[in-house]
């Protein structure tokens, strides 16, 4: 049984009472996905993303919720936190549950930072592998079994995917910076 107070579970009952057939995982993956390649943190460039995956207008409650979450995330990415919170079910829902959670936060994250990425070529070899990874975490769904390994391999994945976030939003964020004028010789 899944904890219905979970934030997971009540964005969750607000997107399909809402009439959006997506997973919270996705969506907030979405939203980091594009944070961290540098689309900023504007309103309404996040909730056009947002309407492109829900696929239709966004009423009021969810749109606020959706700002809140992106407030949460900026809040995260920019704080002195070297993790981010990822909204998943929580530990007691099935494994299989959660694995399929995390890989549809993988899609959205991937999905989101390539729509905004403006070169990806910039990356650099850490955080291009970083990007290989979650293309292969998206993958996970089938592969993790109801069991103690399987638990375990579930965490550190979840681990990994609460501090990679931050080395992509700090890579890109170097990259937007100018360089700095140099002296000229006279």
């Amino acid at each position: 049984m899944t904890n219905a107070n979970s934030p997971y579970q009540a964005f969750a009952t607000l997107l399909t009472s809402s009439g959006h057939n997506v997973s919270p995982a996705e969506l907030h993956g979405l939203l980091l996905g594009r944070s961290c390649a540098g689309a900023g943190f504007d309103n309404e460039g996040w909730l056009i993303d947002a309407a492109e995956l829900l696929e239709g207008d966004i009423q009021d409650n969810v749109r606020n919720a959706l700002i809140g979450l992106q407030e949460m995330v900026k809040g995260e990415l920019t704080g002195d936190d070297v993790t981010v919170v990822l909204l998943l079910p929580t530990d007691d829902a099935p494994l299989a549950d959660r694995a399929a959670a995390l890989g549809q936060w993988c899609q959205g994250f991937l999905s989101g930072f390539g729509l905004n990425c403006r070169d990806s070529s910039m990356l650099s070899t850490e955080a291009t592998e970083v990007l290989q990874d979650l293309a292969a975490i998206s993958q996970v769904q089938d592969a993790l079994e109801e069991s103690e390994d399987g638990e375990t391999d579930y965490m550190e994945v979840m681990e990994y995917l609460r501090v990679a976030p931050l080395l992509l939003f700090s890579e890109t964020k170097k990259a937007d910076v100018p360089p700095a004028a140099k002296p000229s010789l006279h």
